[in-house]
């Protein structure tokens, strides 16, 4: 483990109940793997299908972001700054996310320029892919 909830953040400014990443595996060049355990006593899952937990899809594409947010953050000439969702292509919900699984967040940065990184996402539970998506980042001073 690269990262864990306590090193996030101190890295990003999320915190509960919005901090949707539990622990960064690890950074390699542009590619970055994060966990997000769910649990039952999450928020979310008081009014969202309360007879039947299911983690919202938004939910699911914030905690990839915040992945490539610590990734961004994390490099020396970005330390300081913030990480802001710029946009959002191309995303496919293909399995529900439900109490118990545990969430594996990759994603790789395949284009950065001018402060504005293009990410390439995806989250999976056993290996069954729940959500894909394109990202764009904007790193911004403070």
């Amino acid at each position: 483990m690269l990262y864990n909830s306590n090193e996030i953040q101190e890295i990003i400014p999320h915190r509960y109940p919005f901090l949707l990443v539990d622990r960064i595996e690890s950074i390699e060049g542009n590619k970055v793997v994060g966990t997000k355990c769910i649990s039952a006593n999450e928020m979310q899952f008081l009014g969202h299908f309360p007879e039947k937990h299911i983690m919202p899809g938004v939910l699911q594409l914030e905690a990839l972001a915040q992945t490539v947010a610590v990734m961004l953050l994390s490099k020396e000439e970005n330390k300081g700054k913030i990480g802001l969702f710029a946009g959002i292509d191309k995303a496919r919900f293909k399995r529900q996310v439900i109490p118990g699984d545990v969430l594996r967040l990759e994603a790789e940065v395949i284009r950065e320029r001018m402060g504005i990184a293009w990410v390439k996402a995806v989250a999976s539970v056993d290996g069954e892919v729940a959500v894909t998506a394109e990202m764009m980042f904007a790193v911004s001073d403070k």
